[in-house]
């Protein structure tokens, strides 16, 4: 595997100093010579004939930021072949290097769990998760984890940025993740698309669109209905998707959108597995009574208006109303019976972040342009906490409290997270000449987050007669306050050598707001440092990325993240001889790595500019060193991160010829450990231990018979590989979450 590895980079590498044709710029590949540094369009709306390979990246301003220097990926939903009908993201993502998925849902797609450089994957909460820019996570700072996600079927593209984004876009050390929604286009016939999946284990999918424009009106709707049976014994699914999206193009200069996003579904859950169940048999389900209940709404409100042809103005105004609850034993591996455990949490968040782009020193050939912009956040979670009631017939999902139960209200804890943000943030091109750009950039935060709430504190009788007996119960109140200010600052370069080769890098401060769940008591087993810090620390890069003619693209970067005050939880007994769980800011880690994407175009390297077809060979690798330094827990001590695998490659061929496309490819991601002291043998309820590397093949097609059908068909896990990906703590486990063996699935697509 590691010689396979090896010769891939280094043939890529070759063919990067070998290559003697004369450069030829490249439309999708953003220099200083190929295309304007600064574009006056939503990126969106531009229209190309030419090749993407299906992944691209930023230019230096792109919309309403800037993106200079920095490390970026937009993945061209159109122009990749893969199952987005289930939202594979083993798919979706396979050229973005360095990423580590986690797959919890199966053929649902509703909830993305990736993390790049070695941070968490769960609920894409190390990234600032946006759709058009505005926020969709839980809450951005208190609760960055994301219960919904757009379906990749009314997605234009996605854009990733690394750790640089903190400054424009703040909170998360793995930077930004933004889902570009589709459009009505310019077309006054309105254009209906449908398409019709089925699949392995009952799998059904349909969509409908409609799009186009009526005067200065464009507008845009989707809906989407999924529902499988899984491939685990309780794991069905529903979902229900709509986006609503129109833009009044007022004058030449001036737009306003409003959009609208609902999303819910209903998950049953199978549950975790411990390491024996798994090796005998990773079909099975132990739970019958874990179910998972989601219902989101977005609301935005989107102006652009160029006051004049140097100065821009973008504002988002948006909202969230939302709640998820989720009902199940969760303590335990097998299901024990009775009451089950039942967490419900209702958001309501609003918040507007405008900015101001000016173009300046424009007497120059190499103008200046500069970013400076406002954020104000308000986020309300109210978060409850007990028992829900046994279920009937072992399988019902009743989203309630057990108030017949004694013990309900004794397990009952209830709090409300109100958080307050206002930011401030500028960046800045400066052009040196007609290669070299530097980008300073700084970012003031004011943050207030807040905890009130109360938990049971139940007195048992404990002698031999009475034992487990409630002869009290202590209603303990809590109220938690932190309120900071704070700067921090960045700079990036770039460095253009010729138009089909450019230089990069940056360093930059980051930040990660003190979460929800370390704030919040819910009984005396649980303590919280009342001095408890936010995560604050830096990244960098530094990369070299380009092409060489329309044939081959590639970008090799190195990065480090420096993550200072990482909250963790350690065990500790106080002066009554009470063991409890303390949380507190715990260690330092620190992780190095590096990462690569090339892909070349054999058959156009072969035949030239004559070339009718494509096939093309990509690969993507990244090597991860992460680690815990300067922790108070000795058992963490130069211990590598949890959740880290140290190598991740993925590879694949493109194939496409007049109306066929067909896309095999291949993913291996080594071993990682599931917690922080690197155990090696397994608890007996799956939670801790390593997660064995693994290797996934997967082959979709495409064949478009003329402009108003398309067949899509698709074979997920192609070698039907046992293996899984993550160890759950809680839900949708707790213990290990098998991944789904092989599945097949067929798309119809019709377009009017």
């Amino acid at each position: 595997m590691k010689s396979f590895i090896l010769t891939i980079l280094v043939a890529s590498l070759s063919l990067i100093a070998v290559a003697q044709q004369p450069p030829v710029p490249h439309p999708f590949s953003p220099t200083r010579d190929s295309i304007p540094r600064v574009s006056t369009l939503d990126s969106v709306k531009v229209k190309a004939a030419a090749r993407t390979f299906g992944i691209t990246r930023l230019k230096d301003v792109d919309g309403a930021g800037i993106y200079a220097g920095m490390k970026s990926e937009v993945i061209v939903l159109k122009d990749i072949t893969a199952n987005t009908a289930t939202n594979n993201a083993r798919q979706v993502y396979s050229k973005v290097a360095g990423l580590n998925i986690y797959e919890n849902d199966g053929g649902a797609g509703t909830q993305l769990a990736i993390g790049g450089r070695g941070l968490d994957p769960n609920r894409v909460s190390n990234f600032n998760t946006r759709q058009n820019g505005y926020d969709i996570s839980a809450d951005a700072l208190g609760y960055p984890e994301s219960y919904y996600t757009p379906p990749a079927e009314v997605v234009d593209r996605i854009e990733i940025v690394r750790g640089a984004a903190s400054l424009q876009y703040g909170t998360q050390f793995g930077g930004i993740l933004n889902f570009k929604m589709k459009s009505g286009g310019d077309n006054t016939t309105p254009q209906i698309v449908t398409r019709l999946t089925g699949g392995t284990w009952n799998f059904f999918n349909t969509s409908t669109s409609v799009g186009g424009k009526t005067g200065k009106l464009t507008y845009y709707a989707f809906y989407q209905h999924k529902s499988g049976l899984g491939w685990r014994p309780n794991s069905q699914f529903n979902v229900n998707m709509g986006y609503l999206s129109a833009t009044l193009a007022a004058t030449t200069r001036l737009s306003v959108t409003a959009e609208y996003t609902h999303m819910d579904y209903l998950e049953h859950q199978a549950g975790g597995l411990n390491d024996v169940m798994f090796a005998t048999d990773p079909r099975l389900s132990t739970k019958a009574r874990n179910w998972f209940r989601v219902d989101w709404n977005l609301e935005a409100l989107l102006i652009d208006y160029s006051i004049t042809d140097h100065l821009k103005f973008n504002s988002r105004f948006f909202g969230l109303l939302a709640d998820r609850s989720a009902i199940g034993a969760i303590n335990t591996v097998n299901d024990p019976g009775g009451p089950r455990n039942y967490t419900t949490d209702a958001y309501k968040n609003r918040g507007n972040e405008s900015r101001l782009i000016y173009t300046y020193n424009t007497r120059s050939s190499n103008p200046f342009v500069l970013l400076g912009g406002l954020r104000y956040y308000d986020g309300y979670t109210d978060r409850q906490i007990g028992l829900g009631n046994a279920g009937s017939g072992g399988a019902k999902s009743d989203f309630a409290f057990d108030k017949s139960n004694e013990y309900d209200s004794l397990s009952y804890s209830r709090y409300t997270f109100p958080n307050h943000n206002l930011s401030l943030f500028a960046e800045n091109i400066f052009r040196i000449g007609s290669k070299l750009s530097i980008i300073p950039g700084g970012r003031y935060e004011n943050i207030s987050t807040n905890a009130a709430g109360f938990y049971n504190n139940p007195q048992q009788d404990l002698s031999s007669m009475y034992t487990g007996t409630v002869i009290s119960n202590q209603l303990v109140t809590e109220h938690r306050l932190s309120n900071r200010s704070f700067l921090i600052g960045g700079i990036g370069f770039s460095y253009d050598e010729n138009a089909s080769m450019e230089f990069y890098g940056n360093i930059s401060q980051n930040y990660r707001a003190i979460n929800f769940n370390d704030m919040s008591i819910v009984n005396p087993n649980f303590r919280v440092d009342p001095n408890l810090k936010d995560e604050k620390g830096y990244s960098a890069d530094l990369g070299i990325r380009g092409h060489v003619n329309d044939i081959f693209h590639y970008d090799l970067s190195l990065f480090t993240i420096d993550y200072a005050d990482r909250i963790g939880t350690v065990w500790l007994t106080d002066s009554n001889s009470i063991t409890y769980q303390y949380t507190t800011n715990i260690s330092k880690s620190r992780n190095l790595g590096v990462e690569s994407f090339e892909e070349v175009d054999i058959w156009r390297l072969i035949r030239g500019s004559a070339a009718k077809m494509k096939l093309a060979i990509f690969t993507n690798f990244s090597f991860i060193d992460a680690r815990y330094i300067d922790s108070k827990v000795s058992a963490y001590e130069n211990k590598k991160v949890e959740f880290v695998p140290p190598v991740i490659f993925r590879t694949g061929i493109n194939f496409q010829q007049k109306k066929l496309s067909v896309t095999w490819q291949y993913a291996y991601t080594a071993k990682q450990f599931g917690d922080a002291t690197d155990a090696t043998t397994p608890s007996n309820n799956g939670i801790n231990g390593p997660v064995a590397s693994y290797e996934v093949m997967d082959l979709s097609a495409d064949y478009k018979f003329n402009h108003i059908f398309l067949l899509s068909a698709s074979i997920n896990n192609l070698s039907n590989q046992k293996y899984y990906t993550h160890r759950a703590e809680s839900y949708p486990g707790p213990g290990i979450i098998p991944a789904d063996g092989r599945s097949f699935y067929l798309t119809m697509q019709v377009t009017l």
